[in-house]
This record gives C-alpha cells, structure tokens and sequence, in this order.
C-alpha cells in the first residue's frame, strides 16, 4: 500500500520550491511505496505542463484538495498529524504552515532546507535537533550543519529533467550575436549588479553582444536588496511593481540594443531558449543549493561561468564550466549582517576575462559546454526523488 509524503508547500511551474514539489511529484507518480501530496491547494494558473504530465499529476492534484478541506474542517487544532512529512525549512529552521495556516507535524518528520548563511543562532540549532532528518540542498550545508552539531542529515541535490533540459540544436534566432544569459530572481545574492558590471565592460568591446535576462520571480520586492552592494544604480521597477530589468541595465550604461529580458517564463518553456545562448553568467555571492537556473543552462550544454563557492561547488568539475576563482569578502552595506557570513564576492573583472575567452575561442567553449551536460546527466529529479525516497524510507 502507497504511503503518502505530505509537503508543507505548493506546486508551481515558476518558482524554486515549487519546480522542486512539482518534481518530486511527477517523479514519485508512479511509484509503488510514496506518494507525494502538498497540503496546499494547487492552482492550475501555477502550473505549465505538456497533457501527459498534467493527467500523471491529476491523482496528486485531487489527493491535495481533500487534504486541505481536512485542514480546513480542523483549522483550530495546531499540530496536527500525518505521516511522513516533509517540511521547508525557511533560514531559521522554521517549517512554513500548511493551508489554512495550520501547523502539521509528521511521523517522521524530515525537512528540506537551502541554507544561504554559515551562521545558525543557537534556538535555530534547537529548532534542527527537533527533525528526524534533514535533507541538506548542497554538501556546504551539510558541512556547517555538522558544523553547529546537527548530525542527523542527508545530502541530496536538486535535478533536471533530462527530458526537457539537455543539448540539442539550435534554431539559430539572432545567430549573428552573441548571447549571454543571467538568470535567477534579481537579489544580491545571485550577484546580477555582478553580471551587468561585467557584461557591460564586455559589450563596450563587442557590439555584438547581448545580454538575455531571466531575472523575474514571484518576489519583486527583493530586488531592492542588490542596490545594497553599492556596485550599481538603483534597481528599476515598472507601474506593476515588476522589476524593471531593461530599464535597469540601460541605467547601469548598457545600450538599449544589447539587453534583451525574456520575463517570467514557465520552466517547461526553458530549454528552448538556453540552447540559443552562447554563454551563461553565474557570480552568485551564494547558493544553498546547486542553483537551479546554472544547472538546466549546462544541461542544454551552455557553457556556464560560475563563481566558485558555497553550493556552486557541487557542480564545478575539472574542465565542465568556467570558474570564478577570485573569491574575496563581500562588499557593500550590511556586510556584517549575520545573514551574508559566508558568501563570497567575484571579481568582475574576472568574469569579463571568462566572457572574452569563451568569446575568443568558441570551440572551447563548446567543449566546456557538453562536459557541463555531461556532469548534469547524472543529476536528475529521479535521482533527486531518489534520494528524499531513500531518506523517507529508512525511518518508516
């Protein structure tokens, strides 16, 4: 008889946790011992799915509905149960309430958790020991998690899907330019005042040169956190309240003619565009994870420049991308805010040399781009759903 693994989040085809529900989901559809049910109403306008993946998910879907009208009949018992259960962690080990902002606890209980700082408060160390395991998103957060005395964790990475995400050729739109892809909501972590910095420097050299964002996200509001660095001009926004990423390059002195944003697209609908790209940039000052975004781009065989730190670190191998060896202290305001210990800050001018060079020698670039698809080939949501399966199973 199938157990069911109850998610505190929801399933979207748009943001990081909820491409990662959603994946977990289809990837345990068919299978015989779990199945995956978020305690969250599922909204079809969240989702972007071919008809196949979309009637494997109805199950799913329909097990999540009578789910949520069980919390809302019990909407006033706090710590309700269910069996397994799988919690997001938010930084400071804190589970995210489930419908109706109930809190569940499972039996057992397991989180998921993207750690973005290498410093833990004491009561969030408290708040860990209170798990049957963690499921650690990158093998730095398994380390300072051990660090703080916290044992009981298992590291499994983020996947693609290889059916979607992987090299194939190109269309050849805009082919007389060369392309350079940022991706990742806009925030000073993913370091984009990095990227603009560098391509701008780049572009001066070559007219050619476009830079094709993909820097949207459900939470325009913290773009405002890059203005933080000092390395840029202000963040922009439209009447919407979206980020403004055209109008925000142009400020930062990039000609109107080499910024193209592509906006908020479904994942689905990714790969298409990445394998059009020449190059992809990724001086993030810090990854709990893998980084999603750099992971389908190298899958699709981009070659990708990544900054070498913190979770980016799972997947740099000899030769498979180019590494942003220069890592200094971070710069800017709130530099001693215990929220950025441990990240790291590229060096621009650093990623302008990776961009020449893979624009100098695309046959090089090539060769990096299918070792990258290569080294992503053997990290799939399979193999992701694999291994929370594996957790899940050795306490139940």
């Amino acid at each position: 008889m199938r157990r069911t693994l109850v998610i505190n989040w929801n399933l979207t085809s748009f943001h990081g946790w909820g491409i990662y529900g959603l994946n977990l989901a289809l990837n345990l559809a068919n299978d015989p011992d779990l199945q995956v049910v978020p305690a969250h109403e599922i909204s079809q306008k969240m989702l972007a799915l071919d008809p196949l993946s979309q009637m494997a998910l109805e199950p799913t879907i329909r097990a999540a509905s009578q789910l949520v009208r069980q919390l809302a009949a019990n909407a006033g018992q706090e710590g309700q149960s269910t069996g397994p259960m799988l919690h997001a962690l938010t930084a400071e080990l804190v589970s995210s309430p489930a419908a109706h902002n109930v809190r569940l606890r499972g039996k057992p209980n397991l989180a998921v958790l993207f750690l973005e700082t290498d410093r833990l408060p004491a009561d969030a160390v408290a708040r860990g020991h209170d798990y049957d395991r963690i499921v650690a998103g990158s093998t730095w957060n398994e380390e300072l998690l051990r660090a703080h005395g916290l044992e009981k964790i298992t590291t499994v990475l983020q996947g693609v899907d290889p059916a979607l995400f992987h090299p194939a050729p190109r269309r050849g739109f805009l082919s007389d330019r060369f392309l350079v892809f940022s991706g990742g909501k806009l925030e000073r972590r993913k370091g984009q005042d990095i990227a603009l910095a560098a391509f701008k420097i780049f572009a001066e050299r070559h007219p050619d040169a476009l830079l094709v964002t993909a820097w949207h996200s459900p939470f325009p509001h913290v773009a405002r956190t890059v203005d933080a660095s000092g390395l840029a001009a202000p963040v922009r926004f439209r009447p919407d309240g979206a980020v403004d990423a055209f109008g925000w390059a142009v400020a930062n002195g990039v000609r109107e003619n080499q910024i193209l944003d592509i906006g908020l697209v479904p994942n689905a609908a990714m790969p298409q565009i990445l394998r059009e790209m020449d190059v992809a940039l990724f001086p993030n000052r810090c990854e709990g994870g893998t980084n999603l975004v750099a992971m389908e781009a190298m899958a699709c065989g981009v070659p990708a420049i990544l900054s070498r730190n913190t979770g980016h670190l799972d997947l740099i191998e000899e030769g498979n991308c180019y590494v942003l060896e220069r890592q200094g202290p971070v710069k800017g305001e709130g530099v001693e805010r215990p929220e950025l210990s441990g990240w790291r800050e590229s060096d621009v001018d650093e990623a302008v040399e990776a961009l020449e060079a893979a624009y100098q020698d695309r046959e090089e670039a090539r060769r990096r781009g299918l070792a990258g698809a290569a080294t992503l080939s053997r990290l799939t949501w399979a193999a992701t759903a694999q291994g929370v399966k594996a957790a899940v199973q050795a306490l139940i």
